[in-house]
């Protein structure tokens, strides 16, 4: 009996790396039952820092680790998008500095315990299908091993990027799906000052990316306002975008209450932001 209960944690460790978590469910199907998951949360084995959920010890528990252990031990199609990417991306420095909010999208919400656990910032879940017809989010189960490093995305849209220690890959929104799906947050959970200071800075974008993704493009706010800022800020690679393929749509766009209409744009946005530079 020892010798089996021994074997259990040494599958247990094997199958779940020291500090990433997984719920409930998962031990269940892999054959750890309610008493089992007991003895060891007593025996100090595993932690458990919400209900439903469980860890095995690795120093304080992050955000990252959650969505990782998310996208890769869960299999949950989920990426890392909009303000929160660009952070990750380097651009930490056109945003305010501390991460309050993590966002998250693809095709199903994060399971509900997301939100039972204090790391500090709370998530919030937009679904990518509102935003994109084809272009929808889709991650692989990853391997964890130390040399695995980056992994490639099933589309040009994500990326993996290595985080912590073992590297861990941190699947996330590209550039230039990030800047769109951060636009989709104006005006009322972004502002037009911070996506201006944002696109000003968005000047190694890939054209080829950015067709693809305007192209797939379901919002016509979205594209609108991704052109005024690209001409506002007169980047190189808009000179490479075909604007012919991508539905712009018809009629006026009143963005703000009281603001400037922009006629080449059909949309109006804040006096403050006055035409091209």
């Amino acid at each position: 009996m020892a010798k089996r209960k021994q074997g259990k944690i040494n599958r247990l460790e094997r199958l779940l790396p020291e500090g990433l978590l997984v719920d409930a469910a998962w031990l269940s199907r892999h054959g750890y039952s309610t008493g089992l998951r007991s003895q060891y949360v007593a025996a100090g084995w595993l932690q458990q820092p919400a209900r439903r959920v469980y860890q095995r010890p690795r120093g304080p528990l992050g955000w990252q680790q959650i969505v990782i252990s998310l996208q890769t031990l869960l299999a949950r199609d989920l990426v890392v998008g909009g303000r929160t990417a660009l952070k990750l991306h380097g651009f930490a420095h056109y945003l305010q500095q501390q991460t309050t909010t993590v966002y998250l999208y693809g095709p199903e919400k994060p399971p509900t315990w997301l939100q039972d656990l204090d790391v500090g910032v709370r998530f919030a879940y937009r679904n990518d299908g509102r935003l994109f017809r084809k272009q929808r989010i889709s991650t692989a189960p990853h391997r964890l091993d130390a040399d695995s490093g980056p992994h490639p995305a099933r589309r040009d849209s994500i990326v993996a990027q290595p985080w912590g220690a073992w590297r861990w890959p941190l699947m996330l929104s590209t550039p230039e799906r990030a800047i769109l799906e951060l636009l989709d947050e104006l005006p009322d959970k972004e502002t037009f000052h911070q996506a201006d200071m944002l696109m000003e800075g968005l000047t190694t974008l890939s054209p080829t990316r950015l067709q693809t993704l305007l192209n797939d493009c379901r919002s016509i706010k979205v594209k609108r306002l991704f052109f005024f800022f690209a001409d506002r800020h007169r980047h190189a690679w808009l000179k490479r975008l075909d604007k012919a393929p991508i539905d712009l749509g018809s009629g006026k766009r009143m963005l703000v209450k009281g603001g400037r209409f922009d006629a080449q744009h059909l949309i109006t946005v804040p006096e403050s932001l006055d035409g091209v530079r």
